[in-house]
């Protein structure tokens, strides 16, 4: 176990004095772009980061983006590493301070989501290692007395062919140092033909330190004199504590103490198990509040009630309701969604040190700068007075975001007043019944036909709870009323913060929308966010009307991505490389869906054997991608197959029920994840592409479960609408 003083974070300030040139270290400053030049890769650059360079030449890059199993510790090191003609094995990875230099050009904050951290990051990360690169040849020119061009770079050298010198990059420090070397504001980039590290495929930069067991997650985090809380909270959702008997509890050998927190009642020792213990020996009434009667069957009969009434209106190209109206070719459907857990397999975790005017925080987060104000916020401190350290993280989807800090808050609550680390676990049960979800959603979906059999006009009504509405993103992500994000992946045209539709063009396209009320259930991001319901409900219903029709599916795909090149191009290649046009046996089909997310398009073949008892087995995945210039293509393989992976669990068994108030499901039992046998063979193809590069880690959950859902649907003919498939009979082997 790393000691206390290597996993304890370091202030800004703190760090710049450490790696300070006289301190013999160099540190560079960088600058990042905003958004749309992030992605384009064609704008200036901004302080945000920067690379250390110790004497013993070892590279330090300061980390702006979380490690979660996204591959951040390895692809944007890579960017650093070309440029910089930088040794792999020299270069060393810390997460930097929770300070606005280091937030997400996109976001404005320190935040890692949305698949865009290797997009917003490609062209500054890039230029910080060629203007360090500038430095360290020009320090080498005058040192050797010859033309800087005359220099080559490689493995972390300085080189004179001429001459024959060779100088290591820390070896000249003393030299920029005394010279007073800046770096140029103007470098040359490398030509893509010359890259020997980006675009080939690079092992994980962390993935030793978690096979040794040297890495530390949250959970790992070891300090003197640290107690363990367990926490006991009502539940339902929303209810508050009116009294509680911890006699009991103290009673237990190493229990410390127990006190009321804001969400219920916390047991402190020196252990978690005895902690544990303690919280399940504690006698509590409950004020159970006004969600005990709620459940997600109320939930779905007053969202079903919602659809059948005229939404706020996202989109409207042509006039679907009309055309729908005299067709004489019509579609029907309504597709509904159930809560998601997230179930990461570190489950939340925190451990907070509270002083009289300072808090220290070691903590798995995607949303590191929200975390400090949440924390400054409740302790009415300055956020300069809040350290958050960022440890790796064991899984999130989305649920190390949460908006509302939930975990480090209550972490902070737990510790204070006791002036010792308190390190908080949520057990499995915890998190699965007390933790964020992704909501539950109904679409109701019509569409037409021409003569032709083509789609004519399509419209959806999209109900659910809004994930946005009266949080501080309301302002970007609630337009009109409505919460986009919850319409991401049906609308046709770019809209609000999104600048991509479907890749699909009917000529007749209505999308409207219904926030659901807000209930005691908190909703939140899941992996993909809204394109987990968004694209069940339209690649499967875009299958309905090709099955109408008597089209092709994966045909009708490519009729109506005829105007988006790239969509076109890979359905094109999909077909290809999927056999699509081969039969298969009986008892075994293919089904096929296609998505847009964070730009990327993506499309998925899924082959599927079905017995007669309705046991399947998911055999095969084609999977086609284009992320633009794939910087680690062994990583985006990595990142497809765990977003399969993830979403052929949740449409097979994901399933959270609500009954009066309280979550049914509690640990993977009755929440499963897959198991390895269940896993398909899959077959990654990654479209050459000279575009920047675009996003990859969420992509792949979005269209599996339509492809597999429309497979199911050409074995057996039994069409699902509501999820996930188990509930219908489909058991997967």
């Amino acid at each position: 176990m790393k000691s206390a003083d290597t996993i304890t974070g370091v202030s800004r300030r703190g760090f710049i004095k450490a790696t300070s040139l006289s301190a013999g270290s160099l540190m560079f400053g960088l600058y990042l772009p905003a958004r749309a030049s992030a992605v384009a890769g064609d704008a200036p650059v901004q302080i945000n980061t920067f690379i250390r360079i110790d004497p013993d030449n070892t590279i330090t890059l300061l980390m702006n983006h979380s490690e979660f199993g996204n591959g951040a510790y390895t692809s944007l090191p890579m960017m650093v590493a070309e440029e910089l003609d930088a040794a792999w094995d020299s270069i060393k990875l810390e997460p930097a301070p929770t300070s606005p230099e280091f937030y997400s050009p996109i976001f404005g904050e320190y935040l890692t989501a949305g698949s865009v951290s290797t997009g917003s990051s490609y062209m500054p990360l890039r230029t910080a290692g060629a203007q360090a690169r500038a430095m360290l040849v020009e320090a080498a020119a005058r040192l050797w007395q010859v033309d800087a061009d005359s220099l080559e770079t490689r493995d972390s050298h300085v080189i004179n062919p001429a001459g024959g010198q060779r100088a290591s990059y820390g070896e000249l420090l003393a030299i920029i140092s005394r010279e007073g070397i800046t770096p140029p504001e103007d470098v040359k980039l490398k030509d893509p033909a010359d890259f020997i590290i980006l675009g080939k495929g690079r092992r994980r930069h962390e993935g030793p330190s978690k096979v040794d067991g040297s890495a530390i997650f949250g959970i790992d985090v070891k300090l003197p004199d640290m107690l363990y809380g367990s926490i006991a909270r009502c539940p339902v959702f929303g209810g508050k504590v009116v009294s509680f008997d911890a006699s009991e509890a103290m009673k237990i050998a190493g229990v410390v103490k127990a006190k009321q927190i804001s969400n219920g009642v916390v047991v402190l020792a020196k252990d978690y198990w005895t902690a544990k213990k303690g919280r399940d020996a504690l006698k509590i009434t409950w004020d159970e509040g006004p969600n005990a009667k709620l459940s997600s069957e109320g939930f779905y009969k007053e969202y079903r009630e919602l659809a059948e009434q005229p939404g706020m209106l996202a989109e409207d190209i042509g006039d679907s309701v009309a055309v729908i109206a005299r067709a004489e070719r019509k579609v029907h459907a309504v597709y509904e969604m159930p809560y998601l857990a997230h179930a990461t397999m570190e489950p939340m975790n925190c451990t907070a040190l509270v002083k009289k005017d300072s808090c220290e925080v070691w903590v798995g987060t995607q949303y590191q700068s929200n975390d400090r104000t949440m924390v400054a916020r409740l302790l009415d401190l300055p956020e300069e007075s809040v350290v958050i350290n960022r440890t790796l993280m064991g899984g999130t989807f989305g649920r190390r975001a949460s908006k509302n800090a939930d975990y480090t808050v209550e972490a902070v609550e737990a510790a204070r007043g006791e002036d010792v680390p308190v390190q908080i676990i949520w057990s499995r049960e915890e998190d699965i019944r007390g933790g964020l979800y992704r909501p539950l959603f109904v679409h109701k979906m019509r569409g037409a036909l021409d003569d032709e059999g083509m789609p004519l006009a399509w419209h959806q009504t999209v109900v659910g709870q809004s994930i946005m509405q009266n949080t501080k993103h309301d302002p970007a992500y609630m337009v009109d009323g409505m919460d986009i994000y919850s319409l991401d992946g049906c609308l046709q045209e770019p809209f609000g913060v999104f600048p991509y539709g479907t890749s699909y063009t009917i000529p007749n396209h209505r999308i409207e929308s219904h926030n659901a009320p807000k209930v005691g259930v908190l909703p939140h991001e899941w992996r993909a966010v809204a394109h987990t319901h968004t694209g069940i409900a339209y690649e499967c219903f875009l299958d309905e009307m090709a099955h109408a029709g008597g089209k092709d599916p994966l045909e009708l795909r490519l009729a109506l991505s005829k105007d988006n090149p790239r969509m076109h191009a890979l359905l094109t290649l999909l077909r290809e490389k999927s056999d699509w046009d081969k039969p298969l046996p009986a008892g075994r089909a293919r089904g096929v869906a296609a998505r847009v997310y964070s730009i990327s398009p993506i499309a998925q073949v899924a082959e599927v054997t079905v017995g007669d008892n309705g046991e399947f087995s998911v055999d095969r995945v084609v999977c086609v991608v284009d992320c633009g210039f794939a910087v680690n293509p062994l990583g985006i393989e990595a990142q497809v197959q765990g977003g399969i992976s993830l979403g052929l669990s949740a449409v097979h068994d994901g399933n959270i029920d609500l009954v009066n108030g309280r979550i049914v499901q509690s640990n993977f039992h009755d929440y499963p994840v897959m198991r390895i046998d269940q896993m398909p063979r899959i077959e990654v193809h990654i479209m050459d592409s000279d575009e920047p590069p675009t996003g990859v880690g969420e992509q792949a959950t979005t269209p599996i479960a339509p492809a597999v859902a429309n497979a199911l649907f050409s074995a057996t003919g039994k069409r699902v609408r509501s999820f996930p498939l188990l509930k219908h009979g489909f058991k997967m082997v």
